[in-house]
């Protein structure tokens, strides 16, 4: 068995020499997600702002607001470039923990209300009903077909689903950097070594 495993992992040595396609998907899945949430912040900053001070009670809105924002949207940039990716993925992470923290944490895991999940807390369960009356009044009172054509109708339960799965994927990042061949960090490390 011992020579099985080790002849297994020998045998999977060229491999490596792709290893720079799983940070790139993360990089290239992260990057949009980043440069929206930044956008939006700084494009409706005095909204953005009064959230922040008002219905999340951050101290300094502004300056975290522009912290957030920033973060968020040079980090997009940085993520597609593949540039400063060990500078970048702690910062971006404190902006995923602070998201889920003070925005998604009391709503549990699920972004989605999905009753039939195991993670489904109360808040979910209790977004079954209201899903059944708001269905109800679109067939009452609207084009149900045509309301429905681009997909179900569902409720928001904003858990911190999403916030810590991007955390979790700039926490590899961290750890592997930008990745072989398809980042600056990559060609501007080999070109200082020669």
């Amino acid at each position: 068995m011992r020579d099985f495993i080790r002849n297994f992992y020998l045998g999977t040595t060229p491999v490596r020499y792709l290893d720079g396609f799983a940070p790139l998907a993360f990089r290239v899945f992260l990057a949009p997600i980043m440069l929206q949430s930044g956008w939006t912040k700084l494009a409706g900053f005095e909204n953005t702002v009064s959230w922040f001070e008002h219905s999340l009670g951050l101290p300094f809105p502004e300056v975290m607001v522009v912290l957030a924002a920033g973060t968020e949207f040079v980090g997009g940039i940085l993520l597609i470039l593949g540039l400063g990716i060990r500078i970048i993925a702690p910062l971006l992470m404190i902006v995923m923990f602070v998201a889920a923290y003070t925005v998604h944490w009391e709503n549990g895991w699920l972004v989605l209300s999905d009753a039939s999940s195991w993670l489904a807390n109360d808040r979910v369960m209790e977004a079954v009903e209201k899903k059944q009356r708001v269905h109800e009044i679109l067939r009452e009172y609207g084009n149900y077909k045509w309301l429905t054509s681009s997909g179900p109708v569902t409720i928001l339960n904003n858990g911190v689903e999403f916030a810590i799965t991007y955390f979790i994927m700039l926490f590899s990042l961290f750890f592997t950097g930008a990745g072989r061949y398809f980042s600056l960090d990559y060609w501007f490390c080999r070109n200082a070594h020669e």
